[in-house]
């Protein structure tokens, strides 16, 4: 778009997009094809395979960069992918066998298993850092090549502070790349606190509808975007033109959802607060929250995702989760309906239970993902749950 004054609402639609030239079509076309016709040997329009390039992908790349840029005055890149692991990988990818990777502790569980059990064979070192409690200094030391972060974290949502981090990292000269998934480019924006890349699992609340997997690498360094393409490309792990023509139809209403979420979220986590049936809560925008001062500076907000401990054992909890009749269970989140899991036996199960217990992960954590229903029938379910669940 032409200027720099545009709002996010407005970057939602609009950012890296307009008119298709040939017909004038307002929704991109999904260029489903495989090969580009050339004028003569070598001579093509600068699209010559789709795995190297296709317009609907880097239609959805330049419409994410616009939105994790939107704070930044120099140019903003992107790279899509096939899946938020997909987006993961190719940063390991730039690693070399013997460099060391800080990572935080609490990190998805796919995360986790795809550095323990896949690249650590490769002869990169992994370790893992509660970087929400721990002098960035002390955390971080000399030789690092990576620091991996999520903030808040997955699933107890704990938050770091970015900006001390980014510091640390350009100290010793190490890559800070912080997974966004969570927080979203609406509440959140890494790269003007001075992460070097972005990570979302666009899966999640940029797709927004459950219907698509994908990922996606946002930086403002166009020196690492050409590294990533060239991964990209030797590697193929590019998504489709049909998965990124749905992320690209649900990016546009993502502000609207997430203000939503974050509304239904914080009706949800006063009651769950105040019921004697449940233990701690875990929200970063919350009160309660241990880094609830570190959130507001850095965030100007959060969305659907809530993490407490019932007050039973696992047992119980999976009689709660499985009470539950407008909350889905399922392991995903970000999408408009609302779903519920239990982290130790669901989306953490890959994590030994000795890593689980030394991250704060308890077998009767629940995490929800609280979508855009009706918050009275949000707070009612959980209820009757909780209900059924003790009163077995």
């Amino acid at each position: 778009m032409k200027g720099s004054s545009h709002r996010f609402e407005t970057l939602a639609i609009h950012g890296g997009q307009s008119p298709e030239p040939t017909t004038g079509a307002v929704s991109p076309p999904v260029f489903q094809t495989s090969t580009y016709a050339q004028s003569g040997v070598a001579k093509h329009s600068g699209y010559e395979y789709a795995r190297t390039h296709n317009p609907t992908r880097e239609k959805l790349e330049a419409a994410v960069a616009s939105l994790e840029g939107a704070d930044l005055s120099e140019p903003t890149f992107a790279t899509a992918y096939a899946s938020g692991c997909a987006a993961t990988s190719a940063i390991q990818h730039l690693l070399d066998a013997g460099d060391r990777v800080v990572s935080g502790d609490d990190i998805y569980g796919g995360t986790w298993r795809l550095f323990t059990k896949v690249f650590a064979r490769q002869g990169i070192r992994y370790d893992f850092v509660d970087l929400s409690h721990v002098d960035p200094a002390d955390a971080i030391p000399e030789g690092t090549r990576l620091v991996w972060m999520e903030t808040p974290t997955n699933p107890l949502l704990k938050v770091a502070d970015i900006a001390a981090i980014a510091a640390r990292a350009r100290q010793v000269g190490a890559m800070l790349v912080v997974d966004n998934t969570f927080a979203t480019p609406v509440f959140q924006r890494p790269l003007s606190l001075g992460a070097h890349a972005v990570v979302h699992s666009t899966t999640k609340y940029i797709n927004g509808h459950a219907d698509v997997v994908g990922g996606v690498v946002a930086t403002a360094d166009a020196g690492l975007d050409e590294r990533l393409r060239f991964v990209r490309n030797s590697v193929g792990n590019q998504p489709g033109p049909w998965d990124c023509w749905l992320t690209l139809r649900g990016l546009k209403t993502l502000p609207l959802r997430m203000e939503r979420h974050q509304a239904n979220a914080r009706a949800l986590v006063d009651w769950l607060e105040a019921h004697p049936r449940v233990g701690r809560v875990f929200y970063p925008m919350a009160d309660s929250h241990p880094q609830v001062e570190v959130a507001r500076r850095q965030m100007s907000g959060f969305g659907g995702m809530i993490s407490f401990e019932l007050d039973a054992d696992l047992d119980t909890s999976v009689r709660f989760v499985e009470a539950c009749g407008v909350f889905t269970i399922a392991e995903s989140l970000g999408g408009v309906e609302s779903l519920i899991e239990l982290p130790a036996v669901m989306t953490h199960a890959s994590m030994t239970p000795e890593a689980r217990r030394a991250t704060g992960i308890a077998d009767g954590l629940v995490r929800l993902s609280v979508g855009i229903e009706h918050v009275d029938d949000l707070i009612a379910d959980l209820d009757q749950a909780i209900g059924a669940a003790f009163s077995a």
